[in-house]
């Protein structure tokens, strides 16, 4: 229950960064959620659940496991006023602070259940699969391609990118690197083609590509990218707050420009650099600290700011292998798969979210 006068936060979207908004400020204001499913996933190590479904047990986390004492609403956001966010089931939320970290459209199930059963599935079909077919050279699919090939090395795998080389978001000496790890594990990779998946309809297992390449495999799986979960906005008050790519324009404090009291992070966000988790965490942090500030009475000149991150990432390659790209060096084998592989950064992220980093 709400104290009288206690400041309230409303939180738009329970991903990597709205989770750990809503875990840190929980206990110095009245926090609403809303997520239109009841758990956090922790996107980046939910393809090794496709050929380990038991991973999931760890990266599916209900949101009441570390929010504890704020409203959860599960439903989407369709509607925000300059005082309130109006629900898909009908909750009008008055909010005194926004945050929008609704990340991008991924129609997910909404019970954790649900998704675990989809993983099961989903490996359900790797398993009795003896060709597959991966669209999309981006780190998800490269990504799935290394789980497959060090997991199922028995299965042939095909990767189409439509691109002129793999990990176009970072430099070409990763994507060098990459190809000749996937090529070493028999992976088939197959650049500047596309597919077209309406040409194995009716139970062919064939498919065409765009240079009249046909590939055989007895299943597909779609990797390119996801929408952002910004077309909504489009119709509220924050219709001339987004770029023309549907991102929304922040200023250095992660306020939504020209606003005071609504502020955007994650993925949604104009700010110029790739769109990672670990920046995500970065960003909700800045947030977290600049909404105290606010709640608390502080002055403006003590907020923090957010500096946009040079291009840094690392891309697993199976269970033992990575390759980095860091601001002065490539590498790729085991010393960064060994930062990132293993784990994936689950048990950290747990902590981080006040949680045991293994499985209670």
């Amino acid at each position: 229950m709400r104290k009288q006068n206690e400041q309230r936060v409303v939180i738009l979207g329970g991903g990597v960064a709205g989770s750990l908004v809503a875990k840190s400020l929980q206990f110095h204001s009245h926090v609403t959620l809303i997520d239109p499913k009841e758990y956090f996933e922790i996107p980046w190590a939910n393809l090794r659940t496709m050929v380990e479904p038991s991973f999931g047990e760890r990266i599916l986390i209900n949101h009441r496991e570390y929010f504890t004492k704020g409203d959860l609403v599960v439903s989407s956001a369709v509607n925000v006023t300059e005082t309130e966010v109006l629900t898909a089931d009908g909750h009008q939320i008055v909010y005194d602070y926004l945050v929008i970290a609704t990340g991008h459209a991924d129609p997910v199930p909404k019970i954790r259940t649900d998704r675990l059963h989809q993983y099961k599935e989903e490996n359900q079909k790797i398993k009795s699969a003896r060709s597959i077919l991966i669209i999309g050279g981006g780190p998800t699919g490269v990504e799935l391609a290394g789980e497959i090939a060090v997991d199922f090395p028995d299965k042939k795998v095909t990767l189409v990118h439509k691109g002129p080389r793999l990990l176009e978001f970072i430099g070409a000496k990763a994507g060098d690197k990459t190809l000749k790890w996937l090529k070493s594990k028999n992976v088939e990779v197959k650049l500047e083609q596309a597919v077209d998946l309406k040409s194995a309809a009716d139970g062919h297992k064939v498919y065409r590509t765009s240079v009249g390449d046909t590939i055989e495999a007895d299943c597909h799986f779609l990797c390119t990218g996801k929408p952002l979960a910004s077309a909504w906005l489009k119709e509220t008050v924050l219709r001339n707050d987004l770029d023309v790519h549907g991102r929304i324009k922040v200023d250095e404090n992660l306020r939504v420009k020209g606003r005071n009291n609504i502020f955007a992070i994650g993925d949604i966000t104009n700010i110029p650099e790739i769109k990672q988790g670990f920046l995500a965490q970065k960003q909700a942090e800045v947030v977290v600290k600049n909404l105290r500030l606010m709640i608390e009475g502080g002055r403006e000149c003590w907020r923090e700011t957010y500096k946009p991150h040079s291009v840094m990432a690392i891309v697993s390659l199976g269970r033992y292998d990575a390759v980095a790209q860091f601001p002065l060096l490539t590498i790729g084998g085991r010393i960064p798969g060994f930062i990132k592989s293993g784990d994936l950064f689950v048990g950290k992220t747990r902590k981080l979210m006040g949680l045991n980093p293994h499985t209670e």
